[in-house]
């Protein structure tokens, strides 16, 4: 983490997102499809089909909350409040979306029309440090098994489970080092149905060049639980806290790391690859790209378009990096939402273009508004020009 990668100098105009988000034009895609329904064990929800809506241009950066428009409206960004360390995200087929709650393990659906969230169901997790329900991800076969998968801490470790929603949940890989800090927490299905996992060094960071631990790693299995290549879960070590995981074109799998000290990372994963932490070697990886403390605190990661989205704590913003066809960043990074909605953690892109952002207010490092936390959506400008960003 602490190897030196020279930062961008300025930022550029939050502009550069009309090239890179796919986004609608007029409607944002979603119709409520009535209230959500609980389903038997193993059966899927009912969801309507996924948008055939066209693919367009992403705005500019979102209005200024002071100014929403219609005031009986609100804040237009804002789909859901009052949440407790929102942490997971996973967008429906149908465009809403579930969130957990880190502090309480709860399942919510929210909505993109803003309509009230909906408790669906309570995870049993263990909160101590900055344990809890730390992330979500669908089963590739969604819509026809219904099945979620979580990361989460128990008192003893931290684990991958999976269930239907108001199901039990059932273990699918344990054991993960837990500790009061660096519990890592990201997941991401890739086509090929691997299952990356992102472990944290649980605060010691020797564990994470230790091949016997599971800390400070990314493991890659598959639904059931088991390693994906050879016997050995580990893809890549040398992590500090893998805090989320996202995919880019041709399956490439990216990481958030959030450092312990100095660097926060974007590292672009490859297998058996060595990250850095704590100590580098002359196989060190190289990052795609690097955030200062200050400004830091990665959460979050999403790419769509050659464009990575990263939810930053610290810093309050969404950090933009453009990237070309080998990966490399280009131009200058930008940033959207900084200082508006305070601490950021998960984005997700959905079908529509639509930024899925969840606030971080309640973690104990940030000062809460009275209606935080929240789940944003910023979306499109419509066709005729007129935004509520």
């Amino acid at each position: 983490m602490s190897r030196p990668t020279t930062r961008r100098a300025a930022w550029v105009s939050a502009a550069l997102l009309g090239s890179v988000l796919l986004a609608g034009c007029g409607s944002d895609g979603y119709e409520p499809s009535g209230p959500w329904r609980a389903v038997p064990e193993g059966e899927p929800p009912v969801v309507a089909p996924p948008s055939q809506q066209p693919p367009g241009q992403a705005p500019t950066d979102p209005a200024d909350p002071a100014d929403p428009g219609d005031p009986a409206a609100g804040d237009p960004n804002v789909v859901a409040t009052d949440l407790a360390v929102p942490t997971g995200l996973v967008v429906l087929p149908d465009g809403s979306a579930i969130v957990g709650e880190r502090e309480t393990g709860r399942l919510l659906q929210v909505f993109p029309d803003r309509s009230p969230a909906r408790e669906l169901m309570t995870v049993p997790v263990d909160t101590a440090g900055d344990g809890g329900l730390l992330g979500l991800a669908l089963s590739p076969t969604y819509t026809e098994d219904g099945l979620l998968y979580a990361y989460l801490s128990t008192a003893t470790d931290n684990q991958v489970v999976r269930f239907p929603l108001g199901g039990t949940p059932n273990p699918v890989f344990t054991g993960i080092p837990r500790g009061e800090t660096h519990n890592g927490g990201g997941l991401v299905f890739a086509p090929d149905g691997t299952l990356y996992v992102g472990t944290g060094d649980t605060g010691n960071p020797a564990l994470a060049q230790d091949p016997a631990s599971l800390a400070g790693k990314v493991l890659a299995i598959d639904g059931f639980g088991q390693p994906t290549v050879g016997g050995d879960p580990v893809f890549t070590r040398g992590h500090s806290d893998v805090t989320a995981l996202c995919l880019g074109a041709d399956a490439a799998v990216f990481a958030t790391d959030d450092s312990a000290q100095g660097l926060d990372e974007l590292d672009r994963l490859v297998p058996g690859g060595d990250y850095g932490w704590p100590a580098e070697s002359p196989t060190t990886a190289d990052p795609v790209t690097t955030v200062a403390a200050a400004d830091g605190g990665l959460g979050g990661c999403a790419v769509t378009a050659g464009t990575v989205f990263l939810g930053a704590r610290d810093g309050k913003r969404v950090h933009i990096v453009t990237l070309d066809g080998n990966g490399v960043p280009t131009g200058e990074p930008a940033d959207v939402l900084g200082d508006r909605y305070g601490r950021l953690r998960t984005v997700v892109v959905d079908a529509q273009g639509g930024l899925w952002v969840t606030t971080s207010n309640r973690d104990g490092a940030g000062t809460p508004a009275a209606d935080d936390d929240k789940v944003l959506r910023i979306v499109a400008p419509t066709s005729s020009g007129d935004s509520p960003l």
